[in-house]
């Protein structure tokens, strides 16, 4: 049976360090670490890309940071930049997506994963019109997975 690839953008793997006291939030967390433990577990094929180094890079906080960094070698496969990414980002301008978000969505898009797992709402909602990424956040793509 094929795994299926997920990207996780820097949101979502930054929602542990985020204020806690929501239940949205809350939530949200518990999901990507359940994500991140079926990765562990080789459920899911995670995957990484120069976007992620960029972002993770600029954490002012170390340990975040390392810890973080660390998922990267975990993933199946780590995206570089190519010019059929950066041609991604320009044609996803016509969705409002820019900026890093256009180079997150390109290099999912690049690799062919099954999901993209963000807590950005705008992001999931600029990306609804997209057919070939299905776009959630942790918490709805657990609901899909799981039946609920």
């Amino acid at each position: 049976m094929k795994k299926l690839r997920l990207y996780l953008d820097n949101c979502c793997f930054n929602r542990p360090y985020d204020d806690q006291s929501s239940i949205k939030v809350k939530f949200e967390t518990e999901a990507k670490l359940y994500i991140q433990s079926q990765i562990k577990d080789g459920n899911y094929l995670l995957i990484w890309s120069y976007i992620l180094d960029y972002e993770n890079n600029m954490n002012p906080y170390e340990s975040r940071k390392n810890s973080i960094a660390k998922w990267k070698i975990l993933s199946k496969d780590d995206v570089d930049e190519n010019p059929e990414i950066l041609n991604n980002i320009d044609d996803l301008e016509k969705y409002k997506i820019i900026g890093k978000d256009a180079i997150h969505i390109a290099c999912a898009l690049f690799s062919k994963v099954d999901y993209f797992i963000t807590t950005d709402y705008l992001l999931i909602r600029k990306s609804a019109s997209l057919n070939q990424l299905k776009v959630l956040n942790p918490v709805d793509f657990i609901k899909i997975m799981e039946g609920f």
